[in-house]
């Protein structure tokens, strides 16, 4: 799995799969809900810590060859396994804007349904119409936007077991020259800010209310903090980064080290954004 994790860290999976198409996909669920396995569904692995140990289950990656892209108007539809950028790109190609906040979010699309994806005052649930998924036993059904429960770094996909073959989003005409000035705004800001030299999963824990996460990580004394080939970055705080020769055991007790230090510090807990798959510790 370290091959399928932006941390480039993990394990192999007992069975990987990689459905072409949402009927092929629905196969697949019916047969493990029959059956009665467990399974993962991944999609670029950006927000993922696979045990070193790797996992039991059944992983069903939504990839390249679910990631069709198809523009009508001021309506984006984008298959599950396409990424945030293919899709920022396709709508400033289009004239569309909306989307300039999510163009260098390392996810798919499917991921950011289930994480409510974020970053400089944009989130999906803004531009969002309606998801398309599938439940445990493979029938498809339709979300609306209200009907998501999107919050800060959440949504229903968080707390049922859906799984999404497609999203339409609804964003508004604009000037192409201005759209791609704007994401490529964004782009030096997280050259300049983010260690994306790095192996990691981004900002690895949630924004706590009142706070910004790397700087309550700073001012604990743990910018550059070690253990093994995991690091706290110099360059942002509130990054968890494979420096090199990193175990996703060394992430996982890095993270809990953080999350303690903290809390002894100022009383706050740091919810991991990262999402631990397999045995730890």
């Amino acid at each position: 799995m370290d091959r399928h994790t932006s941390f480039r860290t993990g394990g192999n999976a007992a069975c990987f799969i990689e459905p072409e198409n949402a009927e092929q996909l629905a196969k697949v669920l019916s047969y493990l809900q029959k059956t009665e396995q467990d399974y993962f569904v991944l999609g670029n692995g950006s927000n993922l810590l696979v045990s070193d140990l790797g996992y039991d289950g059944v992983v069903i990656y939504i990839g390249d060859k679910m990631s069709k892209i198809c523009v009508d108007g001021s309506r984006i539809t984008v298959q599950a396994g396409a990424l945030l950028s293919q899709t920022a790109h396709a709508a400033m190609e289009a004239g569309l804007t909306g989307m300039e906040f999510a163009s260098g979010i390392p996810g798919s699309i499917g991921g950011a349904m289930m994480m409510n994806a974020g970053a400089y005052d944009g989130e999906m649930s803004r531009i969002v119409e309606f998801v398309t998924v599938l439940d445990p036993s493979g029938e498809s059904m339709i979300l609306e936007n209200e009907t998501m429960e999107f919050g800060y770094r959440t949504s229903i996909l968080k707390n049922r077991p859906f799984v999404v073959t497609e999203v339409t989003l609804r964003l508004q005409e604009g000037d192409r020259e201005q759209i791609q000035a704007k994401m490529a705004d964004f782009a030096v800001r997280r050259r300049e800010k983010q260690p994306l030299n790095y192996p990691s999963a981004g900002s690895t824990f949630k924004r706590p209310e009142g706070y910004f996460a790397g700087k309550l990580i700073m001012d604990s004394g743990l910018r550059g903090y070690r253990i093994g080939g995991a690091q706290v970055s110099e360059k942002h705080c509130g990054f968890i980064i494979n420096s090199g020769n990193a175990t996703s055991e060394d992430i996982s007790e890095l993270m809990d080290e953080v999350i303690q230090r903290v809390k002894e510090r100022f009383g706050v807990t740091l919810e991991p954004e990262v999402i631990r798959l397999g045995r730890f510790g």
